[in-house]
């Protein structure tokens, strides 16, 4: 194991270092322009509502969510995220292609709330955490030392307790790049003070999470069957598993979403997914990672209708 070349291996990091680290982080490309612009006013049934601000660095980030304009009480409610994690590009691009593409299929069948990418400035500087070094994803707590996942956290339970709105499904966007194990777990370890990790064996494929407190297997197992024809399943490693986790049905592992403080585990609903793209596949091109993600959403969309 390699030593990351921010702090001194053993000790956590200070604020010192967090300055280094966030000093070594530049913008890579817009928000505005390949998010924002591409989130319409009005689309199908749903409106445009902005639900926070984040300042940072100088530079103001407004958070967006497509929702159905009126929440029918006879239909269920579906919670779709991406970019949690910023760097996982089809996350953000998949939940935009949706909107302009299937969406207009289930608008009038399900009320929606759609935040594409919940890390802006993770989006526009390829990053897994936030400037403060914080990862959002394992922040869904309130309170929560992110910002990101704060405002998520006060959109979606006023959602719940001021407009009466009961999340049936939660679909989270991700993916599984090679740079987890080349930067972002050496970071993690440096930041953490620990000097002693073991990197994953990256899937080569998709691959979903579920929750073990609510796995719904063959819910997950609708959603793997949709992406089949879109892109490759990941494979089990040589141990039979998929990143250290046991894999009951086929590109299934379980986490338990709570307690790791995920984003999937914000909600109470009873069919819940994270999907894992791996985007550095020689086998794919963004193009079918954006429409990995699009499958995913649409067999879970039709799971749902069908056993709701």
């Amino acid at each position: 194991m390699s030593g990351y070349p921010i702090g001194t291996p053993g000790q956590a990091w200070t604020t010192t270092e967090k300055q280094q680290w966030l000093a070594e982080q530049s913008e890579q490309r817009s928000y505005f322009d390949e998010v924002v612009a591409k989130i319409p006013m009005q689309v199908a049934s749903l409106v445009r509502r902005q639900y926070g601000e984040l300042d940072y660095t100088n530079k103001r980030y407004p958070l967006y969510a497509l929702t159905s304009e009126v929440f029918a009480p006879n239909l269920p409610t579906v919670l779709v995220t991406g970019g949690v994690h910023g760097y996982e590009t089809s996350g953000v691009q998949g939940a935009l292609a949706f909107v302009h593409g299937e969406l207009a299929d289930f608008s009038d069948k399900v009320n929606f709330i759609i935040a594409p990418c919940v890390s802006p400035w993770g989006y526009e500087t390829i990053n897994r955490w936030n400037p403060n070094a914080v990862d959002p994803n394992r922040s869904f707590k309130a309170p929560s030392a992110s910002p990101e996942a704060q405002a998520l956290l006060d959109f979606v339970s006023g959602l719940v307790s001021e407009e009466g709105v009961d999340i049936d499904m939660h679909i989270d966007l991700h993916e599984t790049t090679d740079t987890d194990n080349t930067e972002f777990r050496p970071a993690l370890a440096a930041r953490n003070g620990e000097t002693d990790y073991k990197n994953w064996d990256i899937p080569d494929g998709f691959y979903l999470v579920a929750d073990e407190t609510r796995p719904e297997l063959a819910f997950q197992q609708a959603i793997i069957n949709a992406v089949k024809e879109v892109t490759h399943i990941a494979p089990t490693d040589s141990e039979g598993k998929i990143i250290g986790c046991d894999v009951p049905s086929e590109g299934i592992i379980l986490y338990d979403k709570k307690a790791l403080m995920l984003c999937a585990g914000l909600t109470d609903a009873r069919f819940v997914s994270t999907t894992e793209v791996y985007p550095d596949s020689p086998l794919v091109t963004p193009e079918q990672c954006n429409a990995a993600q699009v499958a995913a959403l649409r067999g879970a969309l039709n799971y749902l209708l069908e056993h709701a």
